[in-house]
């Protein structure tokens, strides 16, 4: 084992996270000066450190309001930044969301109205639709962050349940011209799915969400599904303005890569849209790296958004889906030498603990045995964040003030 391998890990984890920040990403890509007022408004767990970023670069006046994590605010000049709850909405991120339309509806033909999306944003711009309450959609978030639905079916949910998502917070800005400036955390880098998109047209409608829930087996009230019936007429159909991506899930593996070279590593990236059940992933990931031919010391990278399914009758502990694949992959390699690898959310939160995720290199199998942890109870528990912290391999970073999904680094010697 060379020791230095933790460090190593962590360093180019943190060459993602770098390449992921907003700040300069706007050059470039920032429109003409209105006649009227500049509006920004926004979502996301990246929203304050978008809108910081966007008052360094605009050189003329602006106001107005985004809404971010808890503990996730930054300091800004002129935009207002509240905070709320993910990934359950509360009744602080209802009421910044109705503020946020309230405003977009406000704005006139000679306004440019700018738009902040990262995230997060689905959870933080919690309004419902008409007939829906905030407590309906707490239960069905709930129940479909059990489930191990994909981000995407989960967002095309929320899409059905909302009055700001779907475009309909486009819709609401119109006649005003509108920019959307956007940090992926999504496999595949969909607008329309990095937070539920408020200012993109949708192509599903109620039968899409009806046909998730039935898949999921989340069952609904006939008053709700009304509702969803009644909110599919809002929806916005067609695009409009402009829309621009600031960072994503392969930007930052790239960046990534960069940094293994200047390492004297040979970097491999496997894709930045890999999804799964996070055990599943992790064993096959084992089975790849040990199936890989490799004559230098190389990195394999890969990003997306695992799942974690709990089932009814399981018991589900502390962790999150980069902590599970992790330990998933060390129980698969069994503590086979010249192997390490390091799995964290780019967020700085693994599910809902203080970690950002977690690492191991070869010695991880014969310290928890030493210890009398068994590894393979805690995955079959969904416990992955207890024998990392019993024996410190935690990765925890706080909030990173950006988000683009999943970031995992295995290192063969």
């Amino acid at each position: 084992m060379n020791e230095g391998d933790g460090a190593i890990l962590r360093e180019v984890f943190e060459a993602a996270l770098r390449h992921a920040m907003p700040a300069g990403r706007f050059e470039g890509l920032l429109p003409e000066r209105p006649r009227g007022r500049t509006l920004v408004l926004g979502a996301g767990k990246a929203a304050a450190s978008m809108a910081a970023a966007f008052e360094d670069a605009w050189d003329s006046p602006c106001e107005g309001l985004v809404v971010t994590r808890y503990h996730h605010a930054v300091p800004t000049r002129r935009i207002e930044v509240v905070e709320a709850s993910h990934p359950v909405p509360d009744a602080a991120g209802e009421a910044a969301a109705r503020r946020i339309l309230d405003l977009a509806e406000g704005a006139g033909r000679d306004d440019l109205v700018v738009v902040l999306i990262s995230g997060g944003a689905s959870s933080l711009l919690a309004l419902p639709a008409p007939g829906v309450t905030l407590a309906d959609k707490q239960a069905i978030n709930r129940a479909l962050l059990l489930s191990g639905a994909p981000i995407d079916a989960m967002n095309t949910v929320r899409k059905a349940l909302s009055r700001i998502k779907g475009g309909r917070l486009a819709r609401a800005v119109a006649p005003a011209r509108l920019v959307t400036y956007a940090i992926s955390d999504v496999p595949g880098d969909d607008p329309g799915t990095i937070g539920s998109g408020p200012t993109v047209a949708t192509a599903s409608g109620p039968d899409e969400a009806f046909a998730i829930l039935d898949r999921y087996k989340i069952a609904l009230e006939d008053r709700i599904r009304d509702a969803i019936l009644a909110n599919a007429e809002t929806a916005l159909r067609e695009d409009r303005g402009d829309f621009h991506m600031l960072a994503t899930p392969m930007m930052a593996l790239e960046a990534a890569a960069e940094a293994a070279r200047g390492l004297g590593l040979e970097p491999v990236i496997w894709g930045d849209a890999i999804e799964g059940e996070a055990s599943a992933v992790g064993a096959e990931h084992a089975a790849r790296v040990r199936a890989a031919p490799v004559d230098r010391p190389t990195l394999f990278l890969s990003g997306g958004e695992t799942t974690v399914t709990v089932g009814a009758n399981e018991r589900g502990g502390r962790g999150g889906r980069n902590s599970e694949y992790l330990l998933s992959l060390a129980h698969a390699l069994d503590g086979q030498p010249g192997m390490s690898a390091i799995a964290c959310d780019t967020d700085g939160i693994d599910g809902s603990e203080d970690n950002a995720g977690a690492w191991f290199d070869a010695s991880l199998v014969a310290d928890a045995a030493e210890r009398g942890i068994d590894l393979a109870r805690h995955l079959r528990d969904h416990d992955s964040y207890t024998p990392f912290a019993a024996l410190d391999r935690l990765v925890v970073t706080g909030p990173t003030f950006t988000n683009v999904n999943d970031f995992r680094a295995i290192l063969v010697r």
